[in-house]
C-alpha cells in the first residue's frame, strides 16, 4: 500500500514540475523544474523496480545512505576547492572570467557557487552523513525511518543542485550565505523538518539512557539552522514561476536579520555541528575518553546562550544603532571562553595517547583542526572589538579569518571524520595508504598558512591604506592604489588553494583505493540490536 502511495506522490510531482517547466519564466527557474522533473521521474522509477519484492529487515544500523554520503562528502570537496581556487586566481588576473563566456564564468556568478558548495554541499553533506552515523552508535538504535532517511538525504542534494545551477544562471537573492532564491529556500524547510523528525525519532527510540554530548550539539545545530533559515529567507515571490523574489524586510532590519542569520550560520552549521564530529570522532581515533564530559556540557550551554547574540558585530559602524552593534561584540568578546575550554577539552582528550601524533596522522588532522578552531575563536571575537575592526572591515583581513576557520577547522576535522568512516564503512582492515594521509595532512596544512597569512598581511595593509592621509587630511591612496598593491599576495592565496585542492584530490584517490583495494577485516563492525 505504501508503495502504492509513493507512486502516486511521484507522479504528481513529475506532471507538477513538468507544468513549472512549461510556464517557466526565466532559465533558472526551468532548469529547476527539470531538476525536478527529473528527480521525480527517477523515484518513480526506483518505487516501481523495487515493488512487489520481500522487504529488507530493518536489522542492524542503516549505513547505506552512510556510504554514499561519505563519498559524496569528498566529492563536493573536491569540487568547492577547485571552484574557490578558480575564483582565488581570477582576483589577481582578472582576465580568467573569459568574457566568451558571456558572463557565465565571472567571479559574481563563481563565488557564490564556490561558497556554497563548500559550506553546504561539502560541509553540510558531510555533518548530515556524520549525524546519521553518531546517533545511531551512540543510541544503540536504527534510524528512527528508512524511508524519511532516505528523503533528508537525497532531498538535501537535490537542494544543492537547484541551488548551484541556480547561481550559475543568475538567480541569487544576493544575501552573503543565503542566496538560495525562493523556491529552493521553500524545498530545503521541507527536507529539514525531515532532517529534524529523524534525529528527534532516532533519539526517542535508543537503547542507551544517556544522550551523548555530541548529539546534542547535532540537535542545536538542526533546529537553530531552521530557526534563522525560516526567519532570514521570509520573501514573496514576483510569479511562482519565475526565480525571483521580494524580500519581507528592507533598509537596517533586512541587514540585521541577515547578519543575524549570518554570524549563526557560522556558530551554528559550522560551529556547533562539526563540534559534534569533534566530540565523537576524536575520542574514538585517539581510543580515549572526552577530557572532561562535564567541561562539554558547559562549552554547549554557553555556547548555545551566547553565540545567538553576536550578530551584530558584523554592522559596526554602519545606520545599526550603536547599542545593538555594542551588545554584538560583548557577546562576541565573551564567546572566547567556552569556545577555548572546547578546544581544551579536545586536545586533552589525547591525554595519555600523544604519540600517537608521530603514528597517525588522522589523529594528527584532527588535532591541527581543534588547534584551528581555538585560532578563528580568538580571532573573531578580537575582530568584533571597534577598535580592532575599524581596520579590519571591508578587507581581506576578514576573508583570511574565515578561511582559517573553514578550511582548518571544518575541513580538516571533516577529513579525519571520512579518514575514520571509510575503512569502518566498507569493513577494511585500515585505510590504503597512510602515507598519503600524511602528503594531504603537510599539502593542507601549508596550503591554509599560505592562504591566511597572505590574506591576514594584505587585509592589514589594505586598512592603513585606506585611513592613510597626508598634512591636509586629504587620502593618499586611491582605490586602484589598494587593488595594484594587493596582487602579490593574492597570487601567494591562489598557490595555497592549488596546495588545499592538491591535498583533497590525493585525499579522494585514497579513499576511493580504500574501499577497491585495501584487505578486508574478518569481521564485519557490530551490528545493532534487530528491531
Amino acid at each position: 500500500m505504501w508503495d502504492y502511495l509513493k507512486l502516486v506522490v511521484f507522479g504528481l510531482l513529475a506532471v507538477l514540475t513538468m507544468y513549472l517547466a512549461s510556464e517557466a519564466r526565466d532559465l533558472a527557474y526551468l532548469v529547476a523544474a527539470l531538476i525536478g522533473f527529473l528527480s521525480a521521474v527517477v523515484a518513480f522509477i526506483f518505487t516501481l523496480r523495487h515493488m512487489g519484492g520481500d522487504p529488507t529487515p530493518k536489522t542492524g544500523y542503516m549505513d547505506a545512505p552512510i556510504r554514499i554520503g561519505v563519498i559524496l562528502t569528498a566529492f563536493w570537496g573536491v569540487v568547492g576547492f577547485l571552484v574557490g581556487t578558480w575564483i582565488a586566481f581570477q582576483l589577481a588576473f582578472p582576465q580568467l572570467n573569459f568574457a566568451w563566456a558571456e558572463g557565465y564564468m565571472n567571479f559574481g556568478r563563481l563565488r557564490p557557487l564556490h561558497t556554497s558548495a563548500v559550506i553546504f554541499a561539502f560541509g553540510g553533506t558531510g555533518l548530515l552523513t556524520t549525524s546519521f552515523y553518531v546517533v545511531q552508535r551512540t543510541s544503540g538504535a536504527r534510524l528512527w525511518n528508512d524511508q524519511l532517511a532516505w528523503f533528508v538525504f537525497w532531498g538535501y542534494q537535490i537542494t544543492i543542485l537547484l541551488a548551484a545551477t541556480g547561481y550559475l544562471l543568475g538567480a541569487t537573492q544576493g544575501k552573503e550565505y543565503a542566496e538560495f532564491e525562493w523556491y529552493v529556500d521553500w524545498w530545503l524547510t521541507i527536507v529539514w523538518v525531515g532532517y529534524l523528525l529523524l534525529f528527534l525519532g532516532t533519539l526517542m527510540k535508543r537503547k542507551e539512557p544517556h544522550i551523548y554530548v555530541a548529539n546534542w550539539f547535532y540537535l542545536s545545530f538542526i533546529v537553530t539552522i531552521a530557526m534563522l533559515h525560516v526567519v532570514n529567507n521570509l520573501s514573496i515571490p514576483v510569479s511562482l514561476f519565475g526565480s525571483k523574489s521580494v524580500q519581507v524586510f528592507a533598509g537596517v532590519q533586512d541587514a540585521m536579520t541577515q547578519w543575524w542569520y549570518g554570524h549563526n550560520a557560522v556558530g551554528f552549521f559550522l560551529t556547533a555541528g562539526f563540534l559534534g564530529m569533534m566530540y565523537y570522532f576524536v575520542p574514538k581515533q585517539a581510543e580515549r575518553p572526552v577530557f572532561s564530559y562535564k567541561l562539554s556540557i558547559i562549552h554547549f550551554w554557553a555556547l548555545i546562550f551566547l553565540y545567538i547574540w553576536a550578530g551584530p558585530h558584523h554592522l559596526h559602524y554602519t545606520a545599526l544603532p550603536d547599542w545593538a552593534s555594542t551588545l554584538g561584540m560583548v557577546f562576541s568578546v565573551i564567546l572566547w571562553m567556552p569556545s577555548w575550554g572546547g578546544m581544551i577539552n579536545g586536545l586533552m582528550t589525547l591525554s595519555g595517547a600523544w604519540d600517537k601524533l608521530r603514528t597517525d596522522p588522522v589523529i594528527r588532522m584532527m588535532v591541527v583542526s581543534i588547534g584551528f578552531y581555538g585560532m578563528s575563536t580568538f580571532e573573531g571575537p578580537m575582530m568584533s572589538i571597534k577598535a580592532v575592526n575599524s581596520l579590519s572591515h571591508y578587507t581581506d583581513w576578514t576573508i583570511g579569518h574565515v578561511h582559517s576557520g573553514a578550511l582548518g577547522w571544518n575541513g580538516m576535522i571533516t577529513f579525519g571524520a571520512l579518514y575514520f568512516l571509510f575503512p569502518r564503512l566498507w569493513n577494511k582492515t585500515g585505510l590504503y595508504s597512510l602515507r598519503m594521509v600524511s602528503w594531504h595532512f603537510w599539502l593542507a596544512t601549508i596550503g591554509i598558512v599560505l592562504y591566511a597569512s597572505s590574506m591576514w598581511v594584505t587585509g592589514i595593509m589594505e586598512g592603513l591604506m585606506w585611513r592613510e592621509v597626508d598634512a591636509q587630511g586629504f587620502l593618499v591612496n586611491s582605490f586602484a592604489d589598494t587593488v595594484a598593491a594587493k596582487f602579490p599576495m593574492y597570487v601567494v592565496r591562489g598557490v595555497g588553494g592549488v596546495l588545499y585542492l592538491t591535498g583533497a584530490i590525493i585525499m579522494a584517490y585514497n579513499l576511493w583505493m580504500t574501499v577497491r583495494r585495501a584487505p578486508l577485516a574478518r569481521e564485519a563492525t557490530a551490528a545493532a540490536p534487530a528491531e
